[in-house]
């Protein structure tokens, strides 16, 4: 094949974002200073490639706001809707058919706008082996065509042993990813503040893993308020990361901190490091906030 006649190289794509799009502390930096709320969204997505819908763990939006969602962002963005809890702790997937198809309604939405990622299912943490046969009926029953991820936090499921095997075949049979949550830098010393206090009382302590099991690996990372005590983290993962895109996997990195402010700096921190150890990946797009400031200190200066 001729050079002139060959495809284009397309390097992996990395799904980096926040646990939210909307924080009114972000305007005058990710956001412009006075940007409305109905254009959060659309400014968060010209930045990041996802975002964790973590609100329809608690109520599914209407298929109208889905629609208004799907319609906001930016080409190539991918929503990440973790599964309600009525279907994953209050009936614990079972007898769930009535509440799984309203959520599977608001997926289908997304997916035909083509902004759908991996919706995630977060088990209980008492949620153990014990009832891996309701596991693996409702996750064999889910449809193949929409994309999904899950994340077990009892302590039993790593036990590097039949358990761990058991979930990663019946994950990697079914194409479907395994979220890796890492609170470690969470942990890492007492709370520094009353936020810090919270997200400490509130996260659990998952091992870790790198197990992949499909096509997009699922890490969630919580990290500091301090954004420089995350640094040994971002070090641990960015050369993971980086081989999973060398390996044409399509990872999504979620960065959480305990007060969401500082969600989108700590993104930026993981986003330079990984760029470090893979160069082919995209600069990340200038915040429209700080392309206001830049633009209005100019003008200041001319005049």
């Amino acid at each position: 094949m001729s050079d002139q006649h060959r495809p284009a190289f397309k390097p992996p794509r990395l799904f980096l974002g926040c646990p939210v799009w909307a924080c009114e502390h972000w305007k005058g930096s990710l956001f412009t200073a006075k940007a409305p709320r109905a254009d959060w969204l659309g400014q968060y997505s010209s930045v990041f490639q996802t975002v964790e819908g973590n609100s329809t763990f608690y109520a599914l939006p209407s298929l109208e706001t889905a629609k208004r969602w799907a319609d906001s962002v930016q080409s190539g963005f991918r929503f990440a809707l973790k599964v309600p809890r009525s279907i994953s702790h209050d009936c614990r997937l079972k007898n769930a058919q009535k509440e799984l198809a309203a959520f599977i309604d608001v997926c289908h939405v997304l997916e035909a706008h083509k902004v759908l990622g991996p919706s995630f299912l977060q088990l209980p943490p008492d949620f153990s082996p014990a009832e891996k046969e309701s596991l693996q009926h409702f996750l064999t029953a889910l449809p193949a065509h929409l994309p999904w991820a899950v994340e077990v936090r009892h302590q039993d499921w790593y036990d590097s042993a039949k358990n761990e095997e058991w979930l990663d075949g019946l994950l990697k049979y079914l194409r479907m990813d395994k979220v890796i949550f890492d609170s470690r830098c969470l942990f890492s010393k007492p709370p520094s503040d009353a936020v810090e206090e919270v997200s400490q009382a509130r996260k659990p302590r998952t091992p870790i893993r790198t197990t992949v099991t499909s096509q997009h690996p699922f890490l969630r990372i919580v990290g500091r308020n301090q954004l420089d005590e995350t640094q040994r983290w971002i070090e641990e993962w960015a050369p993971i990361i980086a081989d999973w895109l060398r390996q044409g996997l399509e990872p999504f990195l979620f960065t959480h901190a305990p007060d969401d402010q500082f969600a989108p700096e700590f993104a930026r921190r993981m986003h330079h490091a990984i760029r470090s150890h893979f160069p082919e990946l995209p600069e990340m797009p200038k915040w429209p906030g700080e392309i206001q400031s830049t633009a209005s200190r100019q003008q200041k200066t001319l005049f």
